[in-house]
């Protein structure tokens, strides 16, 4: 079992796979885009998973594949396949939804179980603004495939921002009522290229949840995820409302994930810039049990809480 030195059990692992995206959303990246890793600069499918063994090995039970975009990696499908035959409780993935219309199914057949995607706002040209060119259509053909494909529970990612969706909350929230969505509200959080927006356009979960309980009483609600979202249900709602408050409320005190980015480098925390890399590891063929003390290394560096605003990494590098 992996556990941190303030005694939080850590079995939640997220893979950014590729920092490579087919949008370039402005909190997200530089509308000139990032100098993208080489090849030989990223993490090889079978080294990644030799790394996701010994998190397996190590006491991690769930696993979420993010990016950049996964979906645009050549490969992505025969190793969520590899991965499922380790016996992991759960695979998910994060998406933007644009080429989930196509891959739905496979991903289902590969083992993924659930799917997070992310929509910030539901006008077409806020939309296309805010992801410099992405088709807010191509995601709600995506969300309607991951359904079908049996996807669930499916969950829409928004980021509040002041000025630009903070009017929308509601008819973001309203998604949940006649479909089983599940609609989580996060709090603007001042990393990489986030930025762009100060301190004022900053919406509390507070404001955002005032907004939401004028369609109806809030009552707490449990849904398959691992995040540190509040859940809540709405009274003739079939999905869920949630929120995730990691500037007004410290949630690090629950905190149960490390991640590994398509470099090999394993981050204790979203917001810190302390690392350990296991590229070179890999790539030279070191045995299993270096690579799992590079693991327990981690547990040693997690910190007690975040520091937000810290770093400038860009997000497209870790996948949130």
């Amino acid at each position: 079992m992996l556990v941190d030195k303030y005694q939080r059990r850590i079995n939640y692992l997220r893979i950014s796979v590729t920092d490579k995206c087919n949008l370039r959303c402005r909190y997200c990246m530089p509308e000139t885009g990032v100098e993208i890793k080489s090849h030989d600069g990223i993490l090889r499918w079978e080294e990644l998973l030799r790394m996701v063994q010994a998190f397996k090995d190590e006491g991690v039970d769930r696993v979420r594949i993010t990016g950049g975009e996964p979906l645009v990696r050549k490969g992505l499908l025969s190793f969520i396949q590899d991965m499922n035959m380790l016996g992991f409780e759960e695979i998910s993935l994060t998406t933007n939804g644009i080429l989930l219309k196509k891959m739905a199914g496979e991903l289902k057949e590969s083992g993924i179980s659930r799917i997070n995607i992310s929509l910030d706002s539901l006008d077409k040209e806020k939309y296309a603004w805010i992801t410099r060119g992405g088709d807010i259509r191509k995601v709600f053909q995506g969300i309607d495939a991951a359904f079908q494909a049996g996807l669930e529970p499916v969950k829409l990612n928004v980021v509040v921002v002041k000025g630009f969706n903070d009017d929308e909350v509601m008819d973001l929230a309203l998604l949940a009522k006649n479909q089983p969505l599940h609609v989580r509200f996060i709090e603007l959080m001042p990393i990489g290229a986030g930025s762009i927006w100060g301190a004022d356009s900053f919406v509390s979960t507070k404001e955002t949840k005032k907004q939401i309980e004028r369609l109806g009483s809030l009552v707490p609600a449990e849904i398959i995820g691992n995040g540190p979202a509040e859940k809540w249900r709405i009274d003739g709602f079939q999905g869920t409302v949630g929120f995730i408050s990691a500037i007004s409320q410290h949630i690090c005190d629950r905190c149960n994930r490390v991640r590994l980015t398509a470099d090999g480098r394993i981050y204790p925390c979203l917001h810190g810039t302390n690392y350990v890399s296991c590229f070179n590891a890999l790539r030279n063929g070191d045995s299993q049990e270096n690579i799992k003390r590079l693991i327990r290394q981690v547990m040693e560096i997690k910190p007690r809480e975040h520091q937000l605003g810290s770093q400038g990494r860009m997000m497209n590098t870790i996948g949130g």
